[in-house]
């Protein structure tokens, strides 16, 4: 089937034999037991989903763990200065903030530092290196960066500086010589072991260290960061996330954390904390900060108890979060999508010479979310060119990276499964594209250009007992959608814009039921127009969804596309 914005959808098929099977063993409904094998769970996934998995730290025996625990326990014993540096994305700003806390608790001396965007650069270089021991620390603690910075970490060695990198980006041979790495990329022996973003490895670090110090430390207060950096970092919500997830949701009473309870004040929220909140609302408040040249805010917002700071620094970030909207409304109002789309490119690659450097990882977001097709923005750094990448699940662009530098088309660059950030000259543009476009065709020759939904639903079926069966599958993220349905003969009786951005309506069905539903960031689109003025029945692609408003609960359809 073609949909009105011209992609093909279709069923995704499963093993009927299967689906039968799940529903007989484990007294699942046909429309649950479905679902299951179409998002291909495995036995301990499908454990977890009616009983609670407790969060075990795996690492207890790591090598790795180990050494950089022994490292930095003789740094504590001398109480020797420690620095602590970490990315300036929501991952660097929440593993920093839990070594903060900890080194806090146990009045370990210590400083942190969160690079400047435009005057520091990304991640662990020796030019900031020369800034920072100008501090005297013994210890350089890396958080969220550091895996691709071997000529750094060869300057801190020459100057007797110790070093561990906490990260999970894409690591290559040779390795930095720092004293310890904890990157699962070293050596991948569990594949769920690259699911999990710096502020996770952090958190399993910290745990090991509280277990041989014997601190009365309460970690797991703090494994609400962990979740929200799992989420901005889009990591896979499967296996170990899906339990940090659960585990953090259940318990989390937002009262308790004071810097999320005042964010939350602040637009009059009373309710639990959800994933689309920390991926929505928090998240980027936390990032406003990195994106707009006040990088210390985050951490200076997620380590204080004090409620002047926490109120200060809350105000400031959301002011500044609601700049970089109005930015990003201005850049991407500028894009001439309709010109992209005739390019038919399979990685876009859009570039401009004056976008601001901290909005260009957003919108290449934006433009990776509207054409579901990996996405690089470009704009000018000082005498260089800076890019942003946001991909798919099915073109790995950190592995990407290392063949660039290898080619001499960028200078240097860092990133994981689906996120990128690097630099190159100008003369470059046009053989990093063709280099680019030519890999993704030998990687994924068969292009496919049909998405998937997971099943045919009746309306009469959207009611409280499947979104009771949907819930048993999230929390929803990467590598876990909530998943897609395809709803039949509908109309629509009344619609309203939001924010100029939003296509809100309300939908009769063929039974004469009414169901409310939304279609989010459409306005220009041809769903958009379809939404406000196609009279006719059609056919939607949907996401159910529970809305809680004052803690009452209704269903709402999230439109994804229409087939007429």
């Amino acid at each position: 089937m073609i949909s009105v914005s011209g992609k093909r959808w279709e069923k995704q098929i499963v093993n009927k034999n299967l689906v039968e099977k799940i529903r007989q063993d484990y007294g699942f409904g046909d429309i649950l037991s479905h679902l299951i094998i179409s998002k291909n769970y495995d036995a301990s996934e499908i454990y977890g989903i009616e009983n609670n998995q407790k969060l075990v730290n795996k690492f207890e025996n790591d090598y790795d763990y180990q050494k950089a625990s022994l490292i930095l326990l003789d740094t504590i014993k001398k109480n020797e200065n420690i620095c602590i540096l970490g990315d300036y994305d929501v991952d660097g700003v929440c593993a920093t903030s839990l070594l903060v806390r900890y080194f806090n608790h146990i009045n370990q001396k210590h400083f942190f530092y969160i690079p400047d965007r435009v005057n520091d650069g990304y991640g662990a270089s020796k030019k900031l290196f020369q800034k920072l021991i100008l501090k005297k620390p013994k210890l350089i603690i890396m958080v969220d960066c550091g895996s691709t910075s071997n000529e750094a970490i060869d300057y801190l060695n020459q100057h007797n500086i110790r070093s561990i990198i906490i990260d999970h980006h894409e690591i290559n041979k040779p390795y930095p010589k720092s004293d310890a790495i904890i990157n699962p990329k070293k050596q991948l022996t569990y594949k769920e072991n690259s699911f999990l973003c710096a502020t996770a490895l952090t958190y399993f670090y910290i745990d090991i260290i509280i277990k041989k110090k014997k601190t009365n430390f309460k970690l797991s207060n703090f494994l609400i960061y962990v979740l929200l950096a799992t989420i901005c970092d889009v990591m896979p919500l499967r296996k170990i996330n899906k339990i940090i997830a659960r585990n953090t949701l259940d318990d989390f009473n937002i009262k308790n954390n004071a810097a999320f309870s005042y964010i939350f004040d602040q637009y009059n929220l009373k309710k639990k904390i959800t994933v689309e909140d920390l991926g929505f609302l928090i998240g980027p408040i936390i990032n406003a900060g990195g994106r707009l040249n006040y990088s210390k805010y985050g951490v200076e917002l997620l380590t204080t108890n004090n409620k002047e700071i926490i109120k200060d620094r809350s105000k400031k970030l959301i002011n500044l979060n609601n700049k970089r909207k109005k930015i990003e409304e201005d850049i991407l109002n500028d894009i001439d999508f309709e010109k992209i789309k005739k390019e038919n490119k399979n990685v876009l690659i859009f570039y401009k010479n004056n976008l601001n450097e901290g909005l260009i990882g957003i919108i290449a977001s934006r433009l990776k979310d509207y054409f579901d097709k990996p996405s690089i923005v470009i704009t000018n750094s000082n005498n260089l060119l800076k890019a942003s990448a946001r991909s798919t699940s099915s073109y790995n662009i950190g592995n990407l990276i290392k063949l660039l530098i290898d080619k001499n088309i960028i200078d240097k660059g860092g990133g994981h499964n689906m996120a990128a950030g690097f630099t190159l000259k100008k003369k470059n543009i046009l053989l990093l594209n063709n280099f680019i476009q030519n890999d993704f065709l030998k990687k994924i020759p068969h292009i496919k250009n049909s998405n998937k939904y997971d099943m045919e639903l009746s309306s009469l079926a959207i009611k409280s007992k499947i979104m009771n069966d949907i819930n048993k599958l999230g929390p929803f993220g990467n590598y876990n959608l909530a998943p897609i349905f395809l709803i039949r003969n509908l109309r629509i009786i009344k619609f309203k814009i939001i924010n100029n951005r939003h296509v809100s309506v309300i939908i009769k069905t063929d039974t004469g039921n009414f169901i409310n539903a939304i279609c989010f960031n459409c306005i220009n689109s041809k769903i958009g127009h379809y939404l406000l003025f196609y009279k006719n029945k059609f056919n939607i692609i949907v996401q159910i969804h529970e809305n809680i408003w004052n803690n009452k609960k209704s269903i709402q359809l999230k439109i994804k596309d229409l087939i007429l």
